[in-house]
């Protein structure tokens, strides 16, 4: 099974959690060389006598022992991490005799370096601590030299375990999943949802080479503040304040939790015991950088020594520590020949969003997340290429259910097919959404930053949320078909088209991205999945609300899209629907929103993570990203639709972390002059939905309804600022988005009949026989 595993990358059923054979609890040079001798890429095998703990790391080739301490090795100059991961579980108490369940792991972090050998080396962490995380006292990593740029790395390890450890008994082996360790770079990235390239820039397809220096002090500041609080809320130690929230989070990912607590936690405890904030353990532990002529970022209130002072006197105590730990993010990770394989799927789902498991290829999978049915329409056989929601009946679905909407056979009264009976003439249609993170549902549980409120519960959704790029398009205002579990209640387009024919059961696409724009858009348009000639009509909506105007440069309005940029753009997208969507579709386009209402409602408000000591406000949150810098990457990427590719990649340019710096801002000036580009561009789409026309579609435009959704929600007796997401302070609620679907409705029932087409007068029966048609 594992050597199926390294060959084909990760089959999906195993990404989250997956059963591994155990390791031993010691292991001495002579039985180390022997467990290393499986072919390369092989994992190591089951030893019987050993005690149950899980390991995912590899051997490549039998294990050379270096002359002289291996601690005594040292890189003159760094490069990029590669890592393996180890992760366990168990039955632990104090006495060693059962108790509360466990999950322990560590991450073996390695870098390539020059040392007085020839050839490079590959040296590891050494991770050592008593039995506080799960009994993992050490893991001694030795050097090797690879005198060969053609040999193969050859390594050697040697884990000892306490006592403890080694009486852990029953444990569930699991680990956390290649794909989410490879995707967190890009999840933090996208919690703060900075926009992609504008224009016909390129998307990122590649894996990025390592954590974006903003975007890691953002997590280093939030999980800084988080411990603090939990710490202060339980009056507790900051070292049990790091084991609560460890346990907190899913047995799957508690490993990779424990490790980061014993690379940090020592460090952390002692700075915060000394009374320093977030921001200056984080400038301490340099996961938080001051770029040279610029200013020193900080969310907090600086100390009264002021700022500097304290970092350099946090950095004073850090060097006299005994056993810090060096740790610089997961990079080079796709250079390693066995995740070589995995990183082209995983740049294959991110670059054209389509669904990491599809087995027949027709761009719809049985699984929910990595961009699964959570984003399309749940395939009912995926082993069969003409087989897919949407699609026209296969000879009236006699034998079988060819578009998957649950309706198939023949009715033994009268021998009519069900799906010719029920369905024919009905105007059945899809919904296919085009959009950015509003649209994909952009949203990180308040919980998770609510010290009063977090318990295992609040995290329970965390793999669920890391496998679905943080966003929720099962619950958005579009395309959402389950009862939302954020808050609010979930009412979308679709849930009400196939309310009103039932023929149109899971025919929906959400084709959105965090950082969609006009521009970006010509790529991502091209993961639709309509046939011309097989599949039925689709109402596709266009609304990419915010970025061509929220662009993550310091110069924003320089960079925002022009009115000339926005027509190429759309006109583009346009042709490209006509020459796929089948006759008698209809396209919607969507104005961009009035960014203002943001800081009109929240700025003066406390952020979930300032509720507990009422010291953090939204205006601090937005200055703070606002502050910070993240260098985009030169990456390699496909031409625009209708044009041929660029000789040069674009080179790295500076960017900010800030989602918007145009509307997150105390410049008032500066907003104002945002939302009169939003209302240019709103303009242009507005002029081509009543000049164009096309073969295959109608074209119609409508205003997005913030203000009008304010008003419905202020007659229901709601606050405006509840119409914003709480954590990132940016995109539309739950509610916001169940009640925009409100008014899309009734605009369109009253002015756009035809677009929703007739309701279906065989409803019932089709609930009365086929029930909940499969389900989603």
């Amino acid at each position: 099974m594992h050597s199926e595993l390294m060959r084909t990358g990760v089959q999906l059923p195993l990404l989250l959690c997956q059963q591994l054979p155990p390791v031993p609890p010691r292991l001495d040079p002579s039985r180390t060389k022997a467990l290393a001798k499986p072919r390369r890429g092989s994992p190591i095998p089951p030893t019987p006598a050993a005690p149950a703990r899980a390991a995912s790391f590899f051997y490549f080739s039998r294990p050379v022992l270096p002359n002289g301490n291996p601690g005594q090795k040292s890189c003159r100059s760094s490069q990029r991490y590669i890592f393996f991961l180890v992760g366990g579980g168990g039955q632990r108490s104090d006495s060693g005799e059962g108790g509360g369940g466990r999950v322990c792991g560590a991450v073996f972090f390695f870098s390539f370096c020059n040392t007085s050998c020839s050839g490079e080396c590959l040296a590891l962490l050494t991770l050592s601590g008593s039995s506080n995380y799960c009994g993992l006292r050490s893991l001694v990593i030795c050097c090797y030299c690879r005198r060969h740029r053609s040999a193969e790395p050859e390594l050697f390890m040697q884990p000892s375990w306490s006592s403890q450890a080694s009486r852990m008994r029953g444990s569930r082996q699991t680990f956390f999943n290649l794909f989410c360790i490879l995707c967190l770079p890009l999840l933090l990235k996208a919690a703060s949802s900075p926009p992609l390239p504008r224009g016909n820039d390129p998307p990122t397809t590649s894996l990025p080479s390592g954590l974006y220096k903003g975007h890691t002090c953002v997590g280093c500041v939030l999980v800084v503040s988080v411990i603090e609080q939990l710490a202060q809320w339980h009056n507790s130690t900051v070292k049990a304040a790091m084991e609560r929230l460890c346990n907190y989070i899913p047995e799957k990912l508690q490993g990779f939790c424990y490790v980061l607590a014993e690379l940090y936690g020592p460090h952390i405890a002692e700075l915060i015991d000394r009374e320093m904030n977030a921001d200056v353990v984080c400038h301490s532990l340099k996961l938080c950088k001051q770029d040279p002529g610029q200013p020193l970022c900080h969310l907090y209130a600086p100390p009264k020594v002021g700022l500097s002072a304290a970092i350099r006197k946090a950095k004073s105590i850090m060097k006299t520590s005994k056993d810090l730990k060096s740790f610089t993010g997961f990079s080079s990770v796709c250079a390693f020949p066995l995740l070589a394989n995995l990183c082209e799927k995983i740049k294959y789902v991110m670059r054209n969003k389509l669904p990491f498991e599809d087995l027949d290829g027709d761009k719809f999978s049985t699984f929910p997340t990595l961009r699964g049915y959570h984003w399309r329409g749940r395939d009912c056989n995926d082993k069969n290429t003409t087989v897919y929601p949407g699609r026209r009946p296969d000879n009236w679905d006699v034998k079988s259910d060819s578009n998957c909407n649950g309706i198939w056979g023949v009715d033994p009264k009268d021998g009519i097919p069900y799906e010719e009976k029920f369905c024919k003439g009905a105007d059945s249609q899809g919904v296919v959404l085009l959009g950015d993170s509003a649209g994909a549902h952009f949203h990180i549980p308040p919980e998770w930053m609510t010290v009063t409120q977090m318990s295992a519960k609040s995290f329970a959704n965390l793999p669920m949320a890391f496998t679905d790029e943080l966003d929720w398009p099962q619950f958005s205002e579009i395309t959402g078909f389950l009862n939302s579990t954020i808050g609010g209640w979930t009412d979308s387009l679709y849930l009400r088209l196939r309310r009103r024919n039932r023929c149109n059961h899971r025919d929906l696409q959400n084709i959105s991205q965090n950082g969609g724009s006009s521009g970006n858009l010509l790529y991502l348009i091209k993961s639709l999945a309509r046939n011309q000639l097989l599949d039925n009509p689709a109402i596709v909506i266009y609304a990419t609300i915010g970025n061509d105007v929220c662009n993550g440069n310091r110069d924003t309005l320089a960079h925002m899209t022009t009115p000339k940029e926005m027509l190429s753009n759309v006109m583009q997208a346009l042709r490209y629907l006509d020459s796929h969507l089948p006759n008698g579709s209809h396209v919607i386009l969507t104005g961009l929103v009035d960014g203002r209402f943001l800081w009109d409602n929240l700025h003066d408000r406390y952020h979930p993570l300032g509720q507990l000591n009422r010291d953090i406000t939204y205006s601090q949150i937005y200055s703070f990203l606002d502050c910070l810098q993240v260098r985009s990457l030169a990456v390699a990427y496909e031409p625009p639709l209708y044009s041929q590719p660029s000789a040069e990649a674009p080179l790295p340019v500076p960017a900010q972390v800030s989602p918007c710096s145009g509307w997150l801002t105390a410049n008032e000036t500066l907003r104002n002059l945002t939302s009169e580009r939003a209302l240019q561009l709103s303009s242009v789409l507005k002029d081509i939905a009543r000049s164009e026309k096309f073969a295959n579609f109608d074209i119609f435009y409508m205003d997005f309804p913030l203000r009008r959704t304010a008003e419905e929600w202020h007659k229901m007796g709601g606050e405006p600022w509840q119409l914003i997401e709480p954590v990132d302070g940016f995109h539309p609620s739950q509610i916001a988005a169940a009640l925009g679907t409100r008014i899309t409705w009734q605009k369109a029932l009253h002015e756009w009949p035809q677009v929703l087409g007739k309701e279906n007068p065989f409803n019932d029966q089709i609930e009365a026989i086929f029930k909940d048609q499969g389900g989603h």
